[in-house]
């Protein structure tokens, strides 16, 4: 018996792109889309190009190896380079084409918001081929890292912790100065010291930054990162992506970045694909992650309508009885505890003001009986 044999490495042999790549191929979908499109209406540069001076790609080379990258989950733009050099789908797809992956990498960040549109214009020919329904959607998030390390986010609490570390340094080596006698030690303090103020008007500046920004965080690589917990309680700096997928066949409708977590998502994320799928009313289903009382409200004013699972309980003590098993009565006002007693309101609505930026203050009404001092 003989092991199979493979073809002799300095054998020349014959073959084409068109004949290795799959009839069923998603990269077939994504050449005829990218295709399809007019780049110029997205803003994309050099889709025509002049007679003079070094020939740069076609945008629907590097748009294509990008829609590739993400059907696949590559998001590194050196690894994309690679996949163009030794993928045959990724090759066929780009005609034997090989940029590299700084050429990769500028082309993402010129283009940004050209590629959300892009994936809007998607949506809404999904729409048109009746592939999405558009009467309801469901929405969740996932959490990505960012390049942005944990060392280079900061908060008002943590510039101040360094800021003042560095007072403490700067006290001791003033101390250490006045006990100098030669001059090379003094030199040496004194270059240290201006190191620590240098520091110092850095995180001043920082600090100044994060205020006129209006934002809780600031990350010096990725602006928009956030420090998040990934999973298991470990916190590190990356995006809390809303995701809402269409009933029918669960394709993405939309996508968002902007909340460290899902509290204060629900609304803009739900407005946003009820405006993208252009209908009048939709239905949005959620976890019990989304349920905020102002989110749900913002949703039923603009036509859609939520179900989300309500919260559990926030307190520890087993002697409470949770809020769901209070009975309200909407005739005349008032509640119905799981002990049979009936607990009613003054009318008087009292404020609630939240400090974050952008929440809105909300009113609520207290409820009582005198039986509750007794009860068991």
């Amino acid at each position: 018996m003989h092991h199979v044999k493979g073809e002799h490495r300095n054998q020349l042999c014959m073959f084409s792109l068109e004949g290795s790549v799959s009839s069923t191929s998603f990269v077939r979908a994504i050449d005829a889309f990218v295709d399809a499109i007019d780049l110029k209406s997205f803003g994309f540069n050099n889709v025509d190009c002049g007679e003079e001076g070094r020939p740069p790609f076609h945008p629907s080379a590097l748009l294509k190896l990008y829609l590739y990258g993400y059907k696949n989950g590559i998001r590194s733009s050196r690894k994309l380079e690679r996949e163009a050099r030794l993928n045959i789908e990724t090759m066929w797809l780009l005609s034997g084409q090989q940029p590299k992956y700084h050429t990769i990498s500028d082309f993402r960040k010129q283009y940004k918001k050209a590629f959300r549109d892009i994936f809007r214009k998607f949506v809404v020919l999904l729409k048109e081929w009746e592939l999405i329904e558009g009467g309801a959607i469901a929405i969740d998030s996932f959490k990505i890292r960012a390049q942005n390390s944990l060392k280079n986010n900061f908060n008002e609490k943590k510039l101040e912790w360094h800021m003042a570390y560095i007072e403490e340094k700067l006290t001791a080596y003033e101390g250490m100065l006045d006990e100098c006698d030669k001059e090379e030690d003094r030199q040496e303090v004194e270059e240290k010291i201006a190191r620590e103020n240098q520091k110092k008007e850095n995180y001043q500046g920082l600090k100044e930054a994060l205020a006129c920004s209006g934002e809780d965080q600031i990350s010096l690589t990725d602006a928009d990162a956030r420090a998040v917990i990934l999973h298991r309680n470990i916190v590190n700096v990356g995006y809390n992506v809303q995701a809402p997928v269409d009933a029918k066949h669960k394709f993405l409708v939309e996508f968002d970045t902007g909340e460290v977590n899902d509290t204060h998502a629900l609304a803009d994320i739900a407005i946003s694909s009820k405006e993208l799928l252009n209908v009048e009313c939709l239905n949005a289903i959620a976890d019990k992650g989304y349920h905020t009382g102002e989110e749900i409200q913002r949703c039923g004013k603009h036509g859609i309508t939520t179900y989300v699972s309500p919260r559990a309980s926030s307190t520890n003590n087993k002697a409470l009885y949770p809020l769901d098993m209070f009975a309200y009565h909407k005739q005349d006002d008032t509640y119905t505890c799981p002990a049979g007693n009936v607990l009613e309101t003054t009318g008087k609505w009292y404020q609630h003001s939240d400090s974050r930026k952008g929440r809105d203050s909300y009113k609520f009404k207290r409820y009582t009986t005198s039986k509750c001092k007794g009860c068991a």
